[in-house]
């Protein structure tokens, strides 16, 4: 007997890729409904999954029988439904970012508080098995006190994965996207710098631009699509960011960590997605599954942890906290670009 019933709004790339497939594929959950404003998305995946289809967020949330929500929408949204949901006695796992300021991320925390149910919000990165094993490496001393980290993430862009296969897309809209490829890309990279080094940013520098982005009619589109950061931990880790949306060729989400004993490359090698190069010469090279990419989609961990939680009544996986220190560094950094100063977090 089936233990929870899911409800997805927004029925995009991510909810088509990610949330939909592991739901259908998880033993104790039935994807029971589905909604998006784009009634050809909703009936698409309704069809495929054996979902009802409702007539509105509303009716969604309303519905008794749904026990928890996927919120796979736009990032101007995500307030909004997200308290709704909880509010309708709902859990919720909300994509990242958590919003787009931190005054609506606080009020989407009081109301998980209010409402006694989960709010998890969707970094998958730090389920990665490769960035699962670094975290514990660096733990255990693999490679001494971390000094710096190199992070990048990029690929060709939304128009060449996403639902909408040009720059129409939300992504593109700065009322909607907000932070372009900074938030797109950057959210997770902020994430994943805390996971892996159980610290948080302390100041950050950052530069940005639209560089081959356009639209339509040929005028670069609104938002970023690279960004790139120096930033320095409260711990004294110096690190720098890339991130962009015009990597053409393939995609890079690789992370390297230099510490006093040694240096740990992640996600660089298509062969060994962990290598540690210890400072003596020798090498250790890890098997582990590599990164879910656009092209190569596999199971982010992110739905049997959401599951996981309710079924076991457990905190959430990744709550509103991790979520808005997140955002606040995203904010930081969209700040030094836009006056081209540092900024203290």
């Amino acid at each position: 007997m089936l233990s929870i019933r899911v409800g997805i709004i927004g029925c995009g790339s991510i909810a088509q890729f990610r949330h939909a497939p592991e739901y259908a594929g998880h033993e104790d959950v039935q994807l029971a409904a589905v909604y998006d404003r784009n009634p050809e998305r909703s009936a698409r995946m309704a069809e495929k999954y054996g979902s009802n289809i409702k007539e509105s967020a509303e009716d969604l949330l309303q519905d008794p029988c749904i026990d928890a929500v996927s919120i796979c929408t736009s990032n101007e949204t995500h307030h909004d439904l997200s308290i709704a949901a909880l509010r309708a006695g709902k859990h919720v796992l909300c994509e990242k970012p958590i919003s787009v300021t931190i005054e609506e991320a606080e009020a989407m925390k009081e109301a998980a508080l209010q409402a006694n149910r989960i709010l998890m919000i969707a970094h998958n990165q730090r389920f990665n098995e490769s960035h699962q094993m670094a975290r514990t490496l660096l733990r255990k001393g693999a490679i001494g006190r971390v000094l710096s980290i190199r992070v990048t993430f990029g690929h060709s862009g939304p128009e060449n994965w996403a639902y909408v296969k040009s720059t129409k897309s939300w992504f593109f809209d700065k009322t909607r996207s907000v932070f372009g490829a900074a938030g797109d890309l950057g959210i997770h990279k902020f994430d994943l710098v805390r996971f892996l080094l159980d610290d948080d940013l302390s100041e950050i520098a950052a530069l940005d631009g639209t560089l081959h982005k356009s639209d339509e009619n040929g005028s670069p589109v609104a938002v970023n699509d690279n960004m790139v950061c120096v930033f320095r931990t409260r711990r004294g880790v110096l690190g720098t960011m890339a991130l962009s949306w015009t990597y053409y060729g393939e995609e890079d989400n690789s992370t390297i960590i230099y510490g006093e004993n040694g240096i740990m490359k992640i996600l660089e090698d298509p062969l060994h997605p962990l290598i540690v190069v210890h400072a003596d010469g020798s090498v250790e090279r890890y098997q582990s599954a590599g990164m879910q990419t656009n092209d190569s989609q596999s199971d982010s961990g992110v739905i049997r942890k959401f599951v996981a939680a309710i079924l076991q009544n457990e905190s959430s996986p990744v709550d509103c906290n991790d979520g808005i220190a997140s955002l606040r560094m995203l904010q930081a950094a969209a700040q030094s670009a836009r006056e081209g100063r540092l900024i203290h977090i």
